[in-house]
């Protein structure tokens, strides 16, 4: 999936990091099993340890990293694990009120891989009914997929017609789904959101909004808010690794030039920010200088996004993109890094949010932020499976 001819000291860097992890996978495994962690308290994982429980959108990432680690090492402890998992979820399917758009991040790395893998035809079948759950959400009227499934918030705000920038890691399972079935509906509907996305989401300079309103009966544009950044018109950090790595997934999919050249223009943006902050990401790109708030999941996912260009550019450009990844990668490496087999999670410094006033959610180790830093370790080693 890779070749990317890494070299020299980052060889070693590499080769170094990859060890560890083979043992601190190992161990994690065994210890978590089955369950579908988080974030770690006291240095070990919860099962369930989530607000959202076994709906929440970041129950896929485990499994994606016991995918990744059974690609890697053909142990079968880690698919065993995997298919647990798996299996738990099928009850979200059946309960499927409580699922939103995120649908993708929970099935692509769980059923959609075991289907490639080993043909399992239960898993098959969950990742089709996943991708029609998704695709009953679209809004042909304003041409995007809605987030949530409130139509209010608490506070009255109506948010029936709210689309986002995450959205963009959800609809390869649209794309997967045409394939496996013929059925043209699914990249149609795939293509319509990541165009309108490109239209209202992405600014001139490669920035990003986190949320765009619609008026969902007409489909008219109502306003850009700010989101999980810090505030109106700033550029969310992991907001903005979301629109590399799905304009660039999107491109994989359909070949389509635009969305190639989207995703270059958010990583020229996303790149140019790193080199003054050391290749630690910030929160939110446009935030006041203090405080210094880091996420290190943007940068791991923002990793795995350049990498994905690397493989679809002229070898000028894939050095570029390669270098950047490896220096991001590094770099949170060395500050963030848990490689104690003991303990739980190995990327701390993740923030969920910018405006977190319990602080419970600012630089703390978070499931996705291992599962992107494993897969992008691991396509640098020609050893990643494919999830999305």
């Amino acid at each position: 999936m890779g070749n990317y001819n890494v070299k020299g000291t980052d060889l070693e860097w590499l080769d170094g990091v990859y060890e560890k992890l083979l043992v601190k996978m190992e161990r994690e495994c065994e210890r978590v099993g089955s369950d579908i962690p988080y974030t770690p308290h006291n240095g070990r994982y919860q099962d369930l340890g989530m607000p959202g429980g076994l709906y929440f959108w970041t129950n896929g990432f485990w499994p994606g990293i016991l995918w990744q680690m059974y690609g890697a090492t053909g142990r079968t402890a880690y698919r065993k694990a995997a298919e647990g998992v798996e299996e738990r979820l099928d009850e979200t399917l059946h309960g499927f009120e409580g699922l939103h758009h995120d649908v993708g991040f929970m099935f692509l790395p769980s059923s959609v891989i075991n289907y490639r893998e080993t043909k399992n035809p239960d898993s098959r079948r969950r990742a089709l009914h996943a991708a029609n759950l998704l695709a009953g959400r679209f809004n042909p009227v304003g041409k995007y997929i809605r987030a949530w499934n409130e139509s209010f918030q608490n506070d009255g705000t109506d948010i029936s017609g709210w689309m986002i920038i995450d959205c963009l890691m959800n609809i390869p399972l649209l794309y997967w789904a045409s394939r496996e079935t013929g059925d043209p509906r699914f990249t149609h509907i795939a293509v319509s959101h990541a165009k309108t996305a490109q239209r209202y989401i992405v600014r001139e300079d490669g920035s990003c909004n986190h949320i765009v309103i619609f008026d969902s009966l007409t489909g008219e544009f109502v306003d850009n808010p700010g989101g999980q950044g810090y505030g109106r018109g700033s550029s969310w950090s992991r907001g903005q690794s979301w629109a590399v790595y799905g304009f660039a997934l999107s491109y994989r999919h359909t070949g389509d030039e635009s969305f190639l050249n989207t995703a270059k223009q958010c990583a020229h943006y996303c790149i140019s920010n790193l080199a003054v902050s050391d290749w630690l990401p910030l929160v939110d790109y446009r935030a006041p200088e203090e405080p210094v708030k880091y996420d290190s999941t943007a940068g791991m996912i923002t990793a795995c996004g350049l990498l994905e260009l690397a493989g679809h550019v002229g070898e000028q450009e894939k050095s570029l993109y390669t270098k950047a990844a490896i220096r991001i990668l590094r770099a949170c490496d060395a500050k963030f890094s848990n490689w104690d087999p003991e303990m739980d999670s190995i990327v701390d410094g993740g923030t969920f949010f910018y405006h977190d006033p319990s602080g419970e959610n600012t630089e703390v180790p978070i499931i996705y932020g291992d599962y992107y830093f494993i897969e992008a370790i691991l396509r640098l080693k020609d050893k990643a499976l494919f999830l999305w």
